[in-house]
């Protein structure tokens, strides 16, 4: 285990390594300056803002500078909020979205679960086709357009809830809704899927032969083996929730971090885009490599090592 957890890790680094490298490597692709929106046409102005920000020095300096701020963590001042560093941003962002985030996992995995829990025991019934039309649905219908329609709807037309911001409870009803459907509609249909096919083993029937209560045959023995595949793409899931939250926090006005990485990118505001996207990879990889570690401990079958496997 330790000597697979010594070889995730040099992968992540490296991963990560490129995601920085590329990440540079497309602002500085970026024509022009990220002062010409300011309307500063005094060229002097310019030279000394490109000085302050070190955007004046040849590009193998603000490479090996960037690399330094990352390893020091400290991304530096914004250049639209002069007087906001990277770091504050973050800092004020990511709570909001890490809050945003986990409800919405949470609200996914539960719902998605029961759903194909609900589909499988019921097989080729109502409730089989009903909870996948739902899954169906929300496989199908985009987060923007959902969250568009349930504003419209639940907020605008029957104003049960706010319509945007983050403020309390009832604020975050209506973006989980929209965040969660889609992952939710995934772990459903694999639910659904792995527990078919674990309901036909042997030791399921082994156990119903024995005379152990349905409930307990289901959550103890069945549903086990059956969440393997969803342990193994919640990593993807993560991923896709906290992309995914970037367009429902602008949609929503939530204040998070996918609200500064957009504003950023339509104000080139080079060390947010490159603050934003480091911290969200390392994230990412990180959450990554804690699913598969929990995955191989999960399943004893799985072999983490060539010392182990042999």
């Amino acid at each position: 285990m330790l000597k697979y957890i010594l070889k995730r890790l040099f992968i992540m680094v490296i991963t990560l390594w490129i995601i920085i490298t590329l990440t540079f490597i497309l602002m500085i692709s970026v024509p022009g300056s990220p002062f010409n929106s300011e309307g500063n046409s005094n060229e002097i102005v310019q030279q000394n803002l490109e000085r302050h920000y070190n955007l004046d020095k040849p590009y193998h300096i603000q490479y090996l500078l960037y690399l330094k701020s990352i390893v020091t963590l400290d991304f530096g001042p914004s250049i639209k909020q002069p007087n906001q560093t990277v770091n504050d941003l973050l800092g004020r962002g990511f709570p909001i979205s890490a809050e945003l985030g986990i409800v919405t996992i949470i609200v996914a995995v539960i719902s998605g679960i029961i759903l194909g829990i609900l589909a499988a025991l019921r097989h080729n019934g109502v409730i089989d086709y009903l909870a996948m039309g739902i899954a169906v649905l929300g496989i199908s219908v985009p987060n923007f357009i959902l969250a568009t329609l349930l504003i419209q709807q639940l907020a605008v037309n029957l104003e049960w809830f706010p319509v945007a911001t983050w403020k309390s409870p009832m604020h975050m009803v209506l973006p989980v809704i929209a965040l969660a459907t889609g992952p939710m509609a995934i772990i459903a249909r694999l639910t659904r899927s792995t527990m078919l096919e674990v309901l036909t083993q042997d030791y399921i029937k082994m156990a119903r032969a024995k005379g152990l209560p349905p409930w307990k045959i289901i959550f103890k023995h069945a549903l086990r083996n059956a969440l393997m595949p969803v342990i193994t793409i919640m990593g993807t899931l993560v991923a896709g929730i906290m992309t995914g939250s970037f367009v429902i926090e602008q949609i929503f006005a939530i204040p998070g971090m996918g609200k500064y990485f957009v504003e950023s990118i339509n104000h080139r505001d080079f060390p947010v885009i490159m603050g934003t996207t480091v911290f969200y990879s390392a994230f990412l990889i990180i959450m990554l490599f804690l699913v598969d570690i929990a995955y191989g401990i999960l399943d004893p079958r799985i072999k983490v090592s060539k010392k182990e496997g042999e």
